[in-house]
């Protein structure tokens, strides 16, 4: 499709965020809460992305 690279900063905005997220969850880190909560801000950010991948492939 069209939008390569906001498909790419889509994954990428998704990979960054589960890996950070499970970093918060899994990892016996003192700062944990920061892990957390950047993770799960970043896949919520992604969703813009998507957002905007998923409107600019829409046939007119």
């Amino acid at each position: 499709g069209r939008c390569a690279v906001i498909l790419l900063l889509a994954v990428l905005c998704d990979v960054v965020g589960l890996i950070t997220l499970f970093l918060g969850i899994f990892a016996p880190l003192s700062s944990w809460d920061f892990f957390v909560y950047l993770g799960a801000l970043l896949l919520a950010f992604s969703l813009v992305f998507w957002s905007f991948w998923y409107t600019f492939n829409i046939e007119v």
